[in-house]
């Protein structure tokens, strides 16, 4: 009877164990269907999810989720990403002149898209056209709109045809350079690989200058110009760094000459384009300076910009403009119902607060510095 009743109490206890791991699978599939979206229709993909999960198999080696039925049939191949449709050559200039400053890039810009467009008429109409380089070295201090420009000629080229994807895939001197010996070109070539189609963007690019007999800067360079060579189709190369290093950097090597002959210089910001960069920022993010205060963040951009290499340009006005936002947050956290007016607004108080300044005593004139 004793043994009757324990084989009993182990019958419940399995069967609880049963109804547990039931309802940790179920509640794991709603966790993966929650973080990847509900599974798509056949062949189609679920919105915003450029490909299936995938999985480590044993190995490292990466599997798909979607794998064949135990019966032996293979796995399909993971979808891959959709190209999205070229652009409108009108909206794309519109993007460009929307961006603040940057008066001689732009032009530049509008002198490559009409010789680009003029080069491919001649060719529908059977005339000559010399070869175009479109691989292109910006140079300029940092924030100053060399990556976003960078993006936005990879939408072009794709709007104009040259380019397949019109993607920009950025890299520096640790993604393309490793540090054993046959290591650089494969990490090179995997870099170009997954800019195939787009725009492969080189930061810093004059740090792959080898400093010594044992750098391998010198092998990812080779590899580049090789790739720049074989996929002179649907590829673009954009070097960028700073002026006096990028122009080193390129004349340093024949190879690098013969493919990279348009310059395009990025000026630093003045204080009249970092601040409407700063009003840009509080329309996009919906708040609103109160009266006599875009005197108080001019001055403090000023102040705060004496050198634009440190300061960071359009990378430091967004730093300041955060550094506001959190004398604004601390202000109105000590509020039980801030009104939606309240939060919008950015005071003097706040940009004080930020500057590091003392704050003006209730009824006393504001304060500069």
């Amino acid at each position: 009877m004793r043994k009757k009743d324990i084989s009993k109490k182990d019958e419940i206890i399995l069967q609880q164990l049963e109804v547990i791991r039931t309802m940790t699978e179920n509640n794991l599939n709603r966790m993966g269907a929650d973080f990847w979206g509900e599974p798509a229709a056949s062949g189609e993909k679920s919105p915003g999810q450029g490909a299936e999960p995938v999985e480590k198999a044993p190995g490292g080696q990466e599997k798909s989720e979607n794998t064949a039925a135990s019966s032996g049939g293979e796995a399909a191949p993971p979808a891959k990403p959709e190209t999205p449709p070229p652009e409108s050559m009108e909206d794309l200039q519109k993007e460009l002149d929307g961006y603040t400053g940057l008066t001689a890039v732009k032009k530049e810009v509008r002198n490559l898209i009409n010789m680009v467009t003029v080069h491919q008429m001649r060719e529908r109409n059977g005339l000559p056209a010399a070869d175009l380089s479109l691989h292109m070295v910006f140079s300029g201090n940092p924030g100053t709109g060399k990556t976003t420009i960078a993006r936005l000629m990879a939408r072009i080229y794709h709007s104009l045809g040259i380019l397949s994807k019109g993607h920009l895939v950025e890299v520096d001197r640790s993604g393309l350079v490793a540090g054993y010996v046959g290591q650089t070109a494969i990490k090179t070539g995997k870099a170009v690989e997954s800019a195939l189609g787009g725009v492969l963007f080189i930061d810093e690019a004059y740090a792959l200058n080898g400093k010594s007999d044992n750098d391998f800067g010198q092998e990812a360079i080779d590899t580049l110009l090789k790739a720049m060579e074989d996929h002179r189709e649907d590829l673009v190369v954009i070097a960028a760094g700073y002026d006096g290093l990028m122009e080193r950097f390129i004349h340093s090597n024949p190879g690098l000459e013969s493919r990279f002959n348009r310059f395009l210089h990025f000026d630093d910001y003045t204080a009249d384009e970092m601040l409407d960069i700063f009003r840009s920022r509080c329309e996009k993010g919906c708040y609103r300076l109160a009266e006599g205060v875009e005197k108080l963040v001019r001055e403090f951009l000023e102040e705060e910009n004496t050198d634009p290499v440190s300061f960071g340009n359009g990378r430091g006005v967004r730093n300041l403009f955060e550094r506001i936002l959190v004398q604004q947050a601390n202000r109105l956290a000590g509020m039980e119902n801030a009104t939606r007016e309240e939060l919008m607004e950015i005071t003097a108080q706040d940009i004080q607060a930020a500057r590091g300044l003392p704050l003006p005593e209730e009824g006393q004139p504001e304060t500069t510095a």
